[in-house]
């Protein structure tokens, strides 16, 4: 059996495997988004003074670390109508259960990014801050956070371009991402190199415009730090009054 360019170019073109790549795409966002902030208190558990909070976020980064995806996904769709009837009703989707798996795990990734980029703000930007009279939120908001960001936004790049590569797994709980509607072809036709190779296309093509976005994200961030830089106050010469 050879390639066959014309179904491959039908699949390529096909309004089902468009709408399984925006499904895998929206999926991927939405978990990104919810994952950073749910990452984020976690984050600030890890680096608090109460012991207790910090055993808190250890242990959910822990935990969450160390199960495959693919078994919190199982878990989720499969035990928990199981154990909780509630999500026995329609509103409980495969996206939903999804999302929620996505979500709680790739919180546990952010967490350590997130700890590890406001850990990298210097100490006296702390001191300073408090120095002239800020509380700690302000501190926190205005003063550590967009310096951390900086830090963050590189492997928080790489985390959501995983992330995209992550959906497929979604197949096991039957979403109609890109992947299962790959599938759903294959076992119709039993065209693997084709329909595979046109999902293989769709990542690819994601993926790529991801890492554009991300390439613009950290460019324009660097170019912004810079800009505040040139603009801060210069040091005088030798010899030279300081300005009042």
């Amino acid at each position: 059996m050879t390639f066959d360019w014309g179904v491959f170019v039908s699949a390529l073109t096909s309004e089902a495997f468009f709408r399984g790549a925006l499904l895998s795409l929206a999926l991927a966002v939405t978990a990104m988004i919810a994952a950073s902030i749910v990452g984020f208190v976690v984050a600030l558990l890890r680096i608090a003074r109460n012991p207790a909070a910090r055993l808190v976020g250890w242990t959910y980064v822990w935990f969450f670390r160390a199960i495959p995806t693919l078994l919190v996904l199982l878990l989720i769709w499969n035990a928990g109508p199981q154990l909780f009837p509630a999500l026995r009703e329609n509103w409980f989707t495969p996206f939903l259960a999804a999302f929620i798996g996505f979500t709680v795990v790739e919180a546990a990734y952010m967490a350590e990014i997130l700890r590890s980029a406001l850990l990298s703000v210097d100490e006296g930007q702390h001191i300073a801050a408090r120095a002239v009279g800020l509380p700690p939120h302000k501190v926190l908001f205005k003063v550590v956070l967009p310096q951390a960001i900086k830090v963050a936004i590189p492997p928080s790049g790489n985390e959501f371009i995983a992330m995209l590569k992550y959906t497929s797994l979604a197949s096991v709980i039957s979403l109609r991402e890109l992947l299962t509607t790959a599938q759903s072809e294959v076992s119709n036709t039993f065209r693997y190199a084709e329909y595979y190779s046109a999902a293989l296309v769709y990542y690819l093509v994601i993926v790529s415009v991801a890492m554009a976005c991300q390439y613009f994200v950290e460019a324009r961030y660097r170019w912004i730090s810079k800009g505040q830089h040139t603009e801060s106050t210069p040091v005088p010469a030798a010899g030279q009054e300081v300005p009042a």
